[in-house]
């Protein structure tokens, strides 16, 4: 059984990733590594996931170059927009919630 506390830290990382790219996500990491493993399975998650969007978007921006860049670059945006909302609202139902497209950085 997940507490309440543990659904809004792991909600918390989902969101917080879309304002401050990975440091609210970390900060949530380092708070929860002990005490609420809900809460720490989430934020790794979180953080691989806005490292793995930063590498494509990095990608993207040298396709700019030869112009399909210009396409996947909105697209990459609204898909990470998309799934860290889709990730924020698994957290509070009380699901760790694995982005698709997302690179094992940090072990959950």
């Amino acid at each position: 059984m997940v507490s309440h506390d543990d659904k809004v830290m792991g909600m918390l990382a989902h969101l917080l990733g879309i304002f401050t790219w990975f440091i609210g996500p970390l900060i949530i990491l380092l708070v929860a590594k002990d005490k609420h493993k809900f809460a720490y399975k989430n934020a790794a998650h979180a953080i691989n996931f806005q490292i793995s969007v930063t590498i494509y978007a990095i990608i993207c921006a040298l396709l700019v170059l030869v112009l399909i860049g210009l396409l996947l670059l909105p697209i990459l945006m609204i898909f990470a927009l998309v799934v860290e909302i889709v990730g924020s609202v698994k957290a509070y139902e009380g699901a760790v919630y694995k982005y698709p497209l997302e690179i094992p950085f940090i072990k959950a």
